[in-house]
């Protein structure tokens, strides 16, 4: 069977340095934050050319803490796209805004920029626009949107390492970017862990207080921001205490462990590469696969697309699965339920109907095998299988 993702080449291809990695973390005893997570931080910052960057447990956490940085609560609404994973959806209603769903386009499949401002009210705070696939939504337009109305631009990179609009990486174009390091991502750790980035200092800082349970210095400059006063945190006396234990504002547990961080250092340097890769064997799918009962994805020309997944759009999505998987071909769903019918959502009014091009993803995508280290014998085998169907 041809795997549609497989971890334990990459794994492979980098076993001695990752172990290593990994045993120095184990050995050091220092697990939590510390040296190790700094370093990737700056790392990483530096990758996505911004200034800052904060470690945390996942890509949902991340938006979670940016929503909270941006003072995103109860009675606000937030703008994103119908298609995508839950989290994006629940980030936005677990701090007590309402999310406002707006279409995918019809071919690219991200957010219809051109759609956004319809959709914005005098509640509206924030767009969080998502590059779904590894494919960047129009930024340019989304930036226009945001200035006019005063609205923060959250980018949702959870699929999106590395991909480019205008020659700038996912998450260095909006006030914070949400990145997810899930293994199976185009970089991924050996478990749970995300990263915001931001080129904004205090947006940097509040999110720091918000990961540590709202303590400390950045904790007593959250609390300032919450209740629109003026504070001065570096004058704050903890009295010989650790600032852990002086709580401003509620906050969460959540960091990047140490360990994620070590073996992300090492993948981080391998990423471009990878990337690239996965754009050849898109290439090869676009060139190659010619059966007209599939529709290939398009991509837009303002960016590097870096092809988390490659899907398809068929007709009749369950015989063509149970085809690929009868030649030994897996395949995968991403996603079946767009989030405006959710059954969560429901008390929000949305209708079957109301994002046709969503919902029609939602029915007919179908992902073919994508990952970097897919040889050139399993690729011409989808291929071949892919033309293969009579649809």
């Amino acid at each position: 069977m041809i795997p549609l993702m497989e971890l334990t080449r990459q794994y492979r291809s980098l076993e001695k340095q990752l172990d290593e990695a990994a045993l120095k973390i184990l050995h050091s005893g220092k697990y939590i934050l510390g040296d190790e997570v700094a370093q990737f931080e700056q790392e990483f910052a530096a990758y996505c050319g911004t200034k800052y960057a904060v470690g945390v447990g996942n890509g949902t956490d991340a938006l979670v803490l940016a929503l909270l940085a941006a003072g995103i609560g109860e009675g606000d609404e937030v703008i994103t796209c119908a298609m995508s994973f839950f989290a994006t959806a629940e980030a936005i209603a677990s701090v007590g805004a309402t999310p406002v769903f707006v279409d995918s386009t019809e071919d690219t499949y991200v957010i219809n920029a051109e759609a956004i401002e319809d959709r914005v009210t005098e509640r509206t705070k924030a767009i969080i626009p998502i590059h779904l696939y590894g494919q960047c939504a129009d930024m340019d337009k989304i930036a226009e949107v945001a200035k006019k109305y005063q609205l923060y631009v959250i980018e949702d990179c959870a699929q999106a390492a590395g991909a480019e609009y205008k020659g700038r990486k996912a998450g260095s174009m909006g006030d914070m970017g949400c990145v997810s390091f899930f293994p199976t991502k185009n970089l991924g750790c050996a478990g749970d862990g995300g990263m915001i980035v931001t080129d904004d200092e205090e947006l940097y800082r509040l999110c720091q207080a918000y990961r540590v349970h709202g303590s400390g210095e950045n904790g007593l400059l959250a609390y300032g921001k919450k209740k629109k006063i003026a504070v001065e945190p570096g004058n704050v006396d903890f009295h010989g205490n650790l600032p852990k234990y002086f709580n401003f504002v509620i906050g969460h547990n959540s960091r990047l462990d140490a360990i994620q961080a070590a073996l992300l250092r090492v993948k981080l340097p391998h990423l471009d590469g990878w990337n690239l890769r996965r754009h050849e064997i898109a290439e090869k799918y676009q060139n190659k696969i010619i059966n007209p009962a599939v529709k290939k994805p398009v991509c837009g020309d303002l960016g590097n697309h870096i092809y988390y997944v490659f899907v398809l759009e068929v007709e009749h999505r369950d015989g063509f699965r149970a085809f690929m998987e009868e030649h030994g071909i897996a395949t995968g769903v991403y996603f079946p339920v767009p989030l405006h019918l959710q059954k969560v959502f429901e008390e929000l009014g949305y209708q079957p109907g109301d994002m046709p091009n969503a919902e029609y993803l939602a029915e007919h995508g179908v992902a073919i095998p994508m990952f970097p280290e897919l040889s050139e014998e399993e690729i011409d085998r989808v291929i071949n299988c892919v033309n293969a169907w009579e649809g």
